[in-house]
């Protein structure tokens, strides 16, 4: 394919993109733009193939061949509440591949002199660099997920001066890096593989040890600040590698997961500094604490045909779903008490906390999947001012974006963080397995308030038999 053709084809896979990314904005046009997006990386993929810098096609199948076939059977396997993980695996793998892409397009031989030489070498540390953090900060991102690690924040005594002196001494290898090249005879061995492969062990340490720092309860946003990294990850290698597809891509990856990570760092009262520097609810000093507000307490449990009855004289409820709806798979029971509901004549109304679950639109995503429609799934500021003429609210699963210490406790470690403001409503139903703190590992005083009804069991267990119980009063 000649080059006119390959550039052609790279500006309507970009435009694609922009038409993927725009479609994933809101829940109606989601699916029109995963469609786009999908035919936008064939196209890229085919024109990358088809053109003249690209050869040894027998490598290229026997590498393409496994790896679509692995991803169709992750991609079927996966279950909604493992998403998180794979997103976060996945991003390591796009870390791992620019910190090869570096090193590769060190060591081949190139044609540059001179000023472009040297802009060609900081695009490779650059590209490393970034490559490597994101690379294993997104392997322990997976583990924190999964459980195979503690979700708490490791918090070393000078951790921020450890971080600053890893960044100066990778600047300071930069120099020698630069430096060792420029001084290189022709045709010996890159001198400045050395302080490359030094620089790439220090940014795999400090990946772990920014994402070590994090506490579990802002996993989502670094979900969503790790999707940044790797997309200018992408965009540093398509610089090494001259393509300008690669860059543009990997810019919209970059720049979209750094406004989505701003977004939900405002929708926790957060900074971004702040998020990165130090577990959710940390002075910057110590290890995160439990509130005492609930202490003392006494919870009102409930059964599931006192539940049946307030759901069926309510005239206004709102469900609130959270991680423990994703672990139970309720989503498709609740979507048909939902129906049952409204067919009654009661309005439902699903209320979306910007970082309920573990992933950014996490929620969305499980009730597009069980066909709720999308006109009354609201995200939080649509409705938290409704709440005190609400009859009923079903918490199921969510315990730390309906955590009343957040307005009500200024010494609680998520003070001024919005949440849904479930308790101002006339009934809130709250569906847990018991009493325990959520993901931030805090006490929630919601639990003890006077209208407040515990519903204690599995979400799914419990929303059948909510259902099987409507289905009888029919």
């Amino acid at each position: 394919m000649s080059e006119s053709l390959v550039t052609v084809a790279y500006i309507a896979a970009g435009a694609l993109f922009i038409l993927s990314l725009g479609g994933l904005s809101s829940q109606e046009t989601a699916r029109r733009g995963n469609l786009y997006g999908i035919v936008g990386m064939v196209i890229a993929l085919a024109a990358t193939a088809a053109g003249d810098a690209v050869s040894g096609y027998g490598v290229l199948v026997a590498a393409m061949v496994p790896a679509a076939a692995i991803g169709a059977l992750l991609a079927a396997r996966v279950a909604m509440t493992s998403m998180p993980e794979l997103v976060a695996i996945l991003h390591s793998f796009v870390g791992l591949a620019a910190v090869f892409v570096g090193v590769g397009s060190y060591l081949a031989p190139s044609d540059l002199t001179g000023v472009e030489h040297t802009i060609h070498l900081v695009e490779v540390f650059v590209g490393v660099f970034i490559g490597g953090i994101t690379f294993t900060g997104s392997v322990l991102a997976f583990a924190k997920l999964r459980g195979l690690v503690s979700g708490k924040p490791l918090l070393l005594p000078a951790r921020h001066l450890l971080n600053v002196a890893m960044v100066a001494a990778s600047v300071g290898l930069g120099v020698q890096f630069l430096g060792a090249d420029a001084a290189a005879a022709p045709g010996a061995t890159p001198p400045g593989l050395v302080p490359l492969l030094i620089m790439t062990g220090i940014s795999f340490v400090l990946g772990v040890h920014l994402v070590a720092a994090i506490g579990g309860a802002d996993m989502p946003v670094v979900v969503s600040m790790l999707n940044s990294y790797s997309g200018w990850a992408a965009a540093a290698a398509g610089f090494m590698l001259s393509n300008d597809l690669l860059i543009i891509t990997g810019a919209l990856v970059g720049s979209s997961g750094a406004i989505l990570s701003y977004i939900m760092c405002r929708a926790m009262n957060r900074s971004f500094v702040s998020v990165i520097l130090g577990g959710f609810g940390t002075d910057g000093a110590g290890p995160q604490k439990k509130t005492a507000a609930g202490e003392g307490g006494t919870a009102t449990e409930t059964n599931v045909e006192e539940v049946v009855d307030l759901l069926s004289h309510a005239k206004h409820v709102v469900i609130v779903p959270g991680y423990g709806m994703a672990v139970a798979q309720a989503q498709h029971s609740l979507a048909e008490v939902v129906k049952i509901l409204r067919e009654r004549g009661v309005e439902v109304r699903f209320a979306i906390h910007p970082v309920a679950g573990r992933l950014p639109g996490h929620m969305n995503v499980l009730l597009a999947e069980a066909n709720v429609p999308y006109d009354i799934v609201l995200e939080m500021e649509e409705i938290n001012d409704d709440f005190p003429a609400t009859d009923v609210v079903l918490v199921i699963g969510a315990n730390d974006i309906v955590n009343p210490a957040a307005l009500e406790d200024p010494q609680s470690p998520i003070a001024g963080m919005p949440v849904l403001e479930v308790w101002k409503a006339k009934t809130t139903i709250v569906m847990k397995r018991s009493l325990a703190s959520g993901y931030a590992g805090i006490d929630n005083p919601l639990f003890y308030k006077d209208n407040t009804r515990m519903l204690f069991g599995d979400a799914k267990k419990n929303v059948d038999l909510i259902l099987a119980k409507l289905v009888e009063s029919k």
